[in-house]
């Protein structure tokens, strides 16, 4: 179990933004605009030696900077955000060392095998992260695309999570109802991932302190990776100290 760090960036500039807000027509609810550059916060992660983070473009205008954070620890940060069977490739060459998908294996609510195989024959499962955030319905978690906006009919579930696990690397999961509100985790989806995924995987949403931290490894019995946002000192929050959590990692 290890901390992965992120770079979340909107309109060019690193925030943190909270899950579920963004969409086409309207400012996302916002916790943190940061001065610094993207590319500032990859050197950080370079200098700890902290493999495996991720930087999410959220929308366009991104493009420039999160070449620049990529240049910046090349090999040591994915990169996801309109990652489709075209550019793949090229956001590789760029220096992410995988690639994270969502949108692009999706259609109609179902998975697009034929677009998940175009992905893989352009980089490689090696090469390939899964982006399965969900939302919860009913009983149930429902991977959601588009921005977290649109509910698919696919379950994140034992069966789903095994057939995806043939066509990528690694799984990262944002729970979206708490993502950004630093009020806890979803403590059955953490549960559930730990039980049931077959490849490594990454949970993110609702971490806010170090307590948070050691629930995530004693409910998926040390299998998770996490990643944590709003909380730390880094991007404006108070409940977690960037060098405590990077000490802790390594």
């Amino acid at each position: 179990m290890k901390f992965r760090p992120c770079i979340d960036l909107h309109d060019g500039v690193v925030k943190q933004i909270v899950g579920g807000s963004l969409t086409d027509t309207a400012s996302p609810d916002t916790n943190f605009v940061a001065e610094k550059p993207p590319a500032w916060f990859a050197e950080l992660y370079r200098r700890d030696n902290l493999t495996g983070g991720h930087i999410i473009k959220l929308g366009a205008g991104n493009d420039t900077v999160a070449k620049e954070a990529l240049a910046a620890w090349p090999g040591g940060l994915q990169l996801g955000g309109g990652v489709n069977a075209e550019n793949a490739a090229s956001w590789i060459e760029a220096g992410a060392s995988h690639v994270i998908v969502t949108s692009a294996v999706f259609k109609d609510g179902e998975i697009d095998m034929d677009s998940l195989r175009k992905i893989v024959d352009a980089v490689g499962v090696k090469r390939l992260v899964l982006d399965l955030s969900c939302r919860r319905r009913a009983d149930d978690y429902y991977i959601v695309t588009d921005r977290w906006q649109k509910f698919t009919k696919v379950v994140v579930d034992g069966s789903i999570l095994q057939e995806l696990a043939a066509f990528c690397a690694e799984f990262l999961i944002h729970a979206v109802d708490v993502e950004g509100k630093c009020r806890g985790v979803e403590r059955e989806l953490v549960a559930r991932l730990g039980r049931l995924s077959p490849i490594p995987a990454t949970y993110a949403g609702g971490i806010s302190c170090m307590e948070d931290i050691h629930l995530i490894e004693e409910l998926s019995g040390g299998r998770l990776d996490y990643t944590v946002g709003s909380a730390l000192d880094i991007f404006g929050g108070t409940g977690l100290h960037y060098s405590e959590v990077a000490a802790l990692s390594r």
